[in-house]
């Protein structure tokens, strides 16, 4: 089982904590891991793209011309696709991007993700992270010391609102509760910062 430093809010190192080898241990599929990024982003996309048809394009109700003895091609309509400001051929309508990847799939994905945070040492697991109010200050205070000055991820067991707002406007910093823990947001941040009862709460859904 992997083993990693256990941290106070101060940044004090107060012990080790072990890991779950078959969660934060195994070797991060990175076949997974590109399709389950693939597969958030497509998600994420709104797909709100639309083009206008002939049908759709104001104008064109008559004939331009009559079909014979003027010397120039048949036309039906001035907005046909060949006319200036006509209907667009095959052109992008409403849809929906995302897909879904098989359960086990996912899991793998989100596994693999932890533990290449675990490979690269960019992984720190605090006993405890509590703030009374919501004051950016002190969350600056924390993540300096344990030496964060990249982006970083913070995991928290539950939603926590005073962690949340005191984070919101620290630039490349992310909050989120145990149960919302993705793999785009592991991989966006440079360090994953993971409170004690977090990783047990990551280990009882994934282990």
């Amino acid at each position: 089982m992997p083993k990693v430093s256990l941290y106070n809010q101060t940044g004090s190192s107060v012990g080790e904590i072990e890991l779950n080898d078959s969660v934060f241990g195994i070797e991060p599929n990175n076949k997974v891991l590109f399709d389950a990024v693939i597969m958030q982003r497509a998600s994420m996309r709104q797909g709100t793209h639309k083009t206008k048809i002939r049908s759709e394009v104001a104008g064109g109700g008559r004939k331009p011309w009559r079909q014979k003895g003027t010397g120039r091609a048949r036309q039906g309509s001035i907005r046909s696709p060949q006319w200036r400001g006509g209907g667009t051929v095959f052109g992008p309508t409403p849809r929906s991007y995302s897909f879904k990847l098989p359960k086990k799939v996912r899991r793998l994905a989100i596994k693999s993700a932890l533990s290449s945070k675990v490979l690269e040492d960019n992984i720190l697991v605090l006993d405890n992270l509590v703030l009374d109010t919501p004051k950016t200050k002190e969350m600056v205070a924390v993540l300096k010391g344990l030496n964060v000055d990249r982006k970083a991820l913070i995991v928290t067991a539950d939603n926590n609102e005073a962690i949340a707002l005191s984070a919101r406007n620290i630039p490349g910093v992310t909050v989120v509760a145990a149960n919302g823990v993705n793999v785009l947001d592991v991989l966006n941040h440079d360090k994953l910062v993971i409170t004690k009862a977090a990783v047990e709460k990551v280990e009882e859904v994934l282990a």
